[in-house]
C-alpha cells in the first residue's frame, strides 16, 4: 500500500530528514493526530492502516505551508492527499468515467476541479 501512496503522490518520503519544519509551520498542527513529518515516516515504515484511520486526513487544510517549508521537497500535503484519495477510492470505488464528464460539464467549472475529481474517483 505504501508503494501505491508513493505512486499517487509522486513524492519520495524517504527523503524526509524529520527536521519538523513542515509540522512547525502547519496551521492545523494542534488538530492533527499525526503531524506532517510523522506522516512521511509512517508511509516509509508501511504503517498505512494507521494513516487510513487518521483524523489528520480530514484536518489537513491543503494549504501547502508544509510544502513551502520542506528543505528536501518531500511535500507532506501531497502524501496526505494521496492517502485521502485511497480512502475515498475504497469507500466509493471507481465510478467516474470520462464519458460522464460532457453531460456534467459546467462552463464555469475550473479545470483543476475536473482533474481533482478524476484523481479522487477513478482508479
Amino acid at each position: 500500500m505504501s508503494e501505491n501512496i508513493i505512486r499517487i503522490s509522486g513524492i519520495n518520503p524517504r527523503q524526509c530528514m524529520k527536521c519538523g519544519k513542515c509540522s512547525a509551520t502547519c496551521p492545523a498542527f494542534d488538530e492533527m493526530d499525526v503531524h506532517p513529518h510523522q506522516f512521511a515516516s509512517m508511509v516509509v515504515e508501511g504503517r498505512v492502516d494507521e494513516l487510513l484511520a487518521s483524523e489528520t486526513l480530514w484536518k489537513c487544510l491543503s494549504c501547502f505551508a508544509c510544502v513551502e517549508r520542506c528543505p528536501r521537497s518531500v511535500e507532506p500535503a501531497k502524501l496526505i492527499e494521496a492517502v485521502r484519495d485511497c480512502v475515498i477510492r475504497q469507500k466509493g470505488g471507481s465510478y467516474l468515467s470520462p464519458d460522464d464528464i460532457p453531460e456534467k460539464l459546467d462552463s464555469e467549472l475550473p479545470q483543476q476541479a475536473l482533474m481533482a475529481a478524476f484523481r479522487k474517483y477513478r482508479k
